[in-house]
């Protein structure tokens, strides 16, 4: 932290966003899993019998991602109309004594204090913490420290007063839903004014700074960190934001951006703030304004965690008078489209948005009009989604059934191999002689995959909705509390129900393997994705639980027709005509 005291921070010309290294997403990192495990499962027939590894391929090096292109930096020159309207000196105003006003609204309850003008909490009345109280937004245990919400900032000229430690003059607006702040030592006049709605996120605020009556330029910080402070590595969830207009783009900064001091972006930014997951303090210029904004780390603690850690602040603003509309709020889609539709780039769906946001569209709407409950939502579009997938789904079950009439041949050309290493050309022959069999019967190998490669992309969407819709923060099915977290519960029952029946599934699934030792290894598989889902989010792993009791249900279905039949008999036939028996 390179800041002093009246908020001057010291810091580099813009130069730019930060540069950022590689890393990949949740949903990359999820998708690679997957790829893998299938890759296990269909290779594993022909190359169980030698486990030689191959040479460990080279890890590629992080590139750093190419860094956006900001507008050029605005000029901060004073406000000459606002400078020639001021005079130079001014009557000292100020208050005798530090005192509060509380500002109600029908979303929001918000305290200020006289001294420095600025905000001691900002609690949302409709969305609760993990305590089960209004969510508080501000971290009152960084204030001391970091300062209180929207605090002033100065990059250069600082003025001759502290003026966050300033006592201000306070004057109610007779509706309250607005206050008005005014300090003066003489030379130095500053006035802050906030206006309220009654039923809306939104607010206006304005600032002006004069020292000896010109405007000094100065920013609004939110600093210590924001949000929803109770859940599991809070400090990890919060990131500053802006969206830049010029490129059309949000970018997205963590508190490591500003290690090595304040990081300065300055454009046309169509709002910049702070986030987590769920909630949003940004700031929005008239139209699509020139806005500065500086990403702050402080080494703070909260009331939830004792140890400091670096929690990311944001600054915005620039000129000597400041006219911003400031939203504090959820990140609702419904809500953000009414303030303005470039806030909705805020929820970000990730790699497979365009499934996850249609996704998430049919889970609230089912939840709206029938089921009056997200879980239950859940569990129908699960079922909807494998009942439209079950025609794909069955000719993998009829690839399957073939195959697992064909492992006496297989095994016999297996055996032919048995001494061959996975690195003699010969492997190469009995590789050709097992395709040319399933060629014959027509069988497609990579069939037993297809049912756990149609669901990587829901599972990924189902992810990402669970992840960012608030919607589906502390929302409840039976005996979970919050389907976007994982169970509270001593024993998570959803990760142990899915467990078990995958292991039902496993059993129903033709074996198209035909060594008894791989097929013991693969038991192992369900434990594996217990491992994986035990901690995941209870809406998640419901999925997965939900689409295994369908496909138990459309296996039993499968195994019960004449076309599983006909699949083991098309493989009979095609042998009696070969052979001429």
């Amino acid at each position: 932290m390179s800041d002093s005291n009246n908020g001057e921070v010291k810091s580099p010309a813009p130069a730019g966003p930060p540069k950022k290294k590689f890393e990949l997403s949740t949903e990359h990192r999820l998708l690679i899993a997957f790829i893998l495990m299938g890759a296990v499962l269909f290779l594993t027939p022909y190359f169980y019998t030698d486990q030689t590894p191959a040479p460990a391929a080279k890890k590629p090096e992080a590139a750093a991602a190419k860094p956006a292109t900001p507008a050029p930096k605005p000029v901060l020159s004073p406000d000459v109309s606002a400078a020639a309207a001021a005079p130079a000196e001014s009557a000292p105003l100020a208050a005798e004594k530090e005192e509060t006003f509380v500002l109600d609204t029908d979303v929001c309850r918000v305290e200020f204090t006289n001294r420095g003008a600025t905000i001691k909490s900002w609690t949302l009345k409709k969305y609760l913490d993990g305590g089960k109280k209004p969510l508080e937004l501000v971290n009152v245990t960084a204030a001391p420290k970091a300062g209180n919400p929207l605090s002033l900032v100065f990059r250069g000229q600082k003025p001759s007063v502290d003026l966050n430690a300033a006592l201000y003059a306070v004057k109610p607006q007779p509706d309250r839903l607005g206050v008005d702040f005014e300090f003066s030592s003489g030379r130095t006049r500053v006035k802050k004014s906030f206006r309220f709605r009654k039923d809306s996120y939104l607010s206006q605020v304005t600032s002006e700074v004069f020292e000896g009556g010109v405007a000094v330029p100065h920013l609004l910080a939110w600093r210590g960190g924001f949000g929803d402070l109770s859940v599991l590595n809070a400090v990890g969830t919060q990131h500053s934001i802006y969206f830049d207009s010029a490129s059309n783009k949000l970018e997205v900064n963590e508190a490591k951006a500003a290690k090595d001091g304040p990081a300065l972006v300055a454009g046309t930014f169509s709002f910049a703030g702070i986030e987590d997951t769920f909630f949003a303090a940004v700031f929005l210029p008239a139209g699509n304004g020139s806005l500065e904004m500086l990403t702050i780390s402080d080494q703070v603690a909260t009331k939830f965690e004792p140890k400091e850690d670096s929690f990311v602040g944001a600054a915005v603003g620039g000129e000597g008078r400041n006219t911003l509309s400031l939203f504090v709020g959820p990140k609702d889609i419904d809500i953000l489209r009414t303030v303005n539709p470039k806030l909705e780039q805020m929820v970000d769906f990730g790699w497979f948005g365009f499934i996850a946001k249609p996704l998430f569209l049919a889970v609230h709407w089912i939840s709206e009009h029938y089921t009056r409950n997200y879980g239950w939502a859940i569990v129908l579009v699960t079922v909807f989604i494998n009942f439209a997938l079950f025609p794909l789904k069955l000719t993998s079950m009829k690839s399957m059934k073939k195959m697992q009439a064909l492992q006496p041949q297989i095994a016999a050309i297996n055996a032919k191999y048995k001494s061959v290493g996975i690195r003699d050309p010969k492997k190469q022959e009995q590789n050709q002689e097992v395709m040319a069999l399933y060629k014959v019967h027509g069988v497609n190998p990579m069939g037993g995959c297809v049912p756990m490669v149609l669901q990587i992309p829901f599972f990924i969407a189902f992810y990402k909705v669970l992840s960012v819709a608030i919607e589906m923060r502390h929302a409840s099915w039976l005996w979970v509390g919050d389907l976007s977290a994982p169970e509270t519960l001593p024993i998570h029952i959803l990760p142990i129900a899915m467990i078990a029946s995958q292991f039902v599934m496993q059993k129903m699934t033709p074996a198209t393997g035909g060594d008894p030792a791989q097929q013991k290894m693969m038991l192992f598989m369900p434990l594996v994705f217990g491992f994986m889902f035990y901690n995941m989010s209870s809406g998640l792993v419901l999925y997965w639980l939900t689409g295994n009791l369908v496909g138990i249900a459309q296996q039993l279905f499968f195994n019960k027709t004449a076309t599983a039949s006909a699949a083991v008999q098309s493989v009979e036939v095609t042998k009696k005509k070969k052979f001429g028996k």
